[in-house]
């Protein structure tokens, strides 16, 4: 197909490829809720609306940066799953992990990112594979220098197979 007989995206439509974005900007708020929750107790409704009203496409700086728009569904339905699924999870997480490191004794931040992953490879069809690069990913964003990524990578492959081995 000709570049001028390639499809237009609708206006006011986000295209694919910014759907992905978006989708993967609410994964990362969706962990920064989950520790925000933790670390102060507000409860789960206070959080979401405070990231819908005021994180989503927030202006950050006085340059003009813009926080990507998320997906307020996939952001809706991962805090709410985290919730419900997290005693399960947090013992899924506890196998992953050394014995010498239970769930309780790891970072705050990586301790949500888990709970956010755990609930998508509990509770959606989300493809296990897609659940781990994207979480890796929003572990790159929090460490960009650090080993968390890798961590994050092994403990979430063994989630993953406990949780749907039929997908490997």
């Amino acid at each position: 197909m000709s570049e001028a007989n390639a499809p237009k995206p609708q206006p006011g439509k986000p295209s694919g490829n910014q759907k992905r974005k978006m989708r993967s900007a609410s994964r990362l708020y969706a962990v920064q809720a989950l520790y925000q929750m933790e670390q102060s107790g507000t409860p789960v409704d206070k959080v979401r609306r405070e990231f819908l009203e005021f994180r989503f496409g927030a202006v950050v700086d006085e340059d003009g940066t813009e926080m990507l728009d998320g997906d307020v569904s996939l952001f809706s339905q991962v805090l709410e799953e985290a919730l419900r699924w997290q005693a399960k999870v947090d013992q899924m997480t506890d196998r992953a992990l050394v014995a010498k490191w239970p769930i309780a004794r790891i970072d705050p931040v990586l301790r949500a990112l888990f709970r956010a992953a755990g609930a998508e490879l509990v509770a959606t069809d989300t493809p296990p594979k897609v659940v781990i690069v994207e979480y890796v990913d929003v572990a790159v964003a929090f460490y960009p220098d650090g080993k968390e990524a890798k961590f994050v990578n092994a403990v979430l492959d063994h989630m993953a197979r406990e949780a749907r081995p039929e997908a490997f």
